[in-house]
């Protein structure tokens, strides 16, 4: 067992796919010469020179296009956005392109990429620079969408995208860079990899089932403590991967507690609660339900740069409990 930060798991996971396979490639904004904006990629120039470690110009249409390209011919690229933010400027790139050639060449060409780098609301960062795109990326079809929250499952989701033959978008979270988690023997072992497409749950419970990814399992574990000082026990999952989605250990934990919200920081249009709400429905474990499913979301508006209104846009642990509470209707 070991302490091991985030950002040093993820590192871990490229150095090990980099010494595993020489097809396997990073590049984008500063991931060389300054071991990455936020060191992710520390060390890996050094180790795997310039040939395999790739500095870019600002320009993510360009070097994404460039990305998908060597992957078409052969190489697995891993694609750094300093944030999804950017990706913006390169969608043609990974919707078009990336997500859409295996199917329009009719199976002939696959295209092995990840695109990878902080999502969601920072601090301090504004409207521009705060949007989750889970839902985004997850509403097309020829792309897997991860979204990890602990150390552990970054690691082993990370070493399944490079190695998955299909376009993967990876989502991390700035905030959860720094954050520790204990690592298990078998995932500080160069073999480990988990399975793309599997929930976890995080932890056991039978009054109410709290489905979260990313930096919102975090608020939601922290819910779920307040919510047992008051004598309901809460399940927490962390979805990890949001395409394809694990509905099935959604489904399996709401028929044992008959109750369900989802916790998210995107907006709640369209959004990964969304579609949760429509699968139970469409589901037999919607005959479980005790009482309708509550989302938890962000705010409906552009994030505030202010800390104070920033704080008010997220979902924090009291807003979960105030939603647990009204689903089981207790005070």
């Amino acid at each position: 067992m070991q302490l091991l930060r985030v950002r040093e798991a993820i590192n871990m996971a490229l150095d090990e796919e980099l010494k595993r396979d020489d097809r396997v490639i990073i590049l984008g904004e500063e991931v060389a010469q300054y071991d990455g904006a936020y060191k992710v990629t520390d060390g890996l120039l050094k180790k795997y020179t310039s040939k395999r470690v790739i500095d870019t110009p600002i320009t993510e249409q360009g070097f994404a296009g460039i990305a998908i390209g060597a992957a078409l011919a052969g190489l697995r690229p891993v694609c750094e956005f300093m944030t999804f933010n950017f990706s913006m400027q390169a969608i043609d790139q990974v919707i078009n392109s990336a997500a859409k050639t295996f199917y329009m060449s009719a199976g002939l060409f696959n295209v092995p990429i990840v695109f990878r780098g902080p999502n969601g609301a920072a601090l301090g960062v504004a409207a521009q620079h705060s949007q989750c795109f889970g839902a985004w990326y997850s509403h097309c079809p020829g792309l897997k969408v991860i979204s990890p929250y602990s150390s552990e499952d970054f690691k082993g989701l990370l070493k399944a995208a490079i190695r998955d033959p299909d376009p993967v978008i990876f989502l991390e979270n700035e905030i959860l860079y720094g954050s520790e988690f204990v690592m298990s023997k078998e995932a500080l072992s160069e073999d480990f990899v988990l399975p793309i497409g599997k929930a976890k749950i995080e932890r056991r419970g039978k009054h109410i089932t709290i489905v979260a990814h990313s930096k919102a399992v975090d608020t939601s574990l922290n819910a779920a403590k307040i919510l047992a000082r008051q004598g309901v026990e809460a399940e927490v999952i962390s979805l990890r991967t949001l395409r394809p989605l694990d509905i099935d250990t959604v489904g399996k934990s709401v028929m044992k507690t008959n109750h369900l919200i989802s916790v998210e920081e995107g907006w709640p249009q369209c959004g990964i609660g969304s579609e949760i709400c429509a699968r139970i429905m469409e589901n037999e474990v919607f005959f479980h339900l005790d009482s309708p499913v509550v989302r938890v979301t962000g705010a409906d508006v552009p994030m505030p740069y202010a800390k104070s209104l920033e704080r008010a846009s997220l979902p924090q642990p009291n807003d979960v409990v105030a939603a647990a509470k009204k689903v089981l209707g207790v005070k």
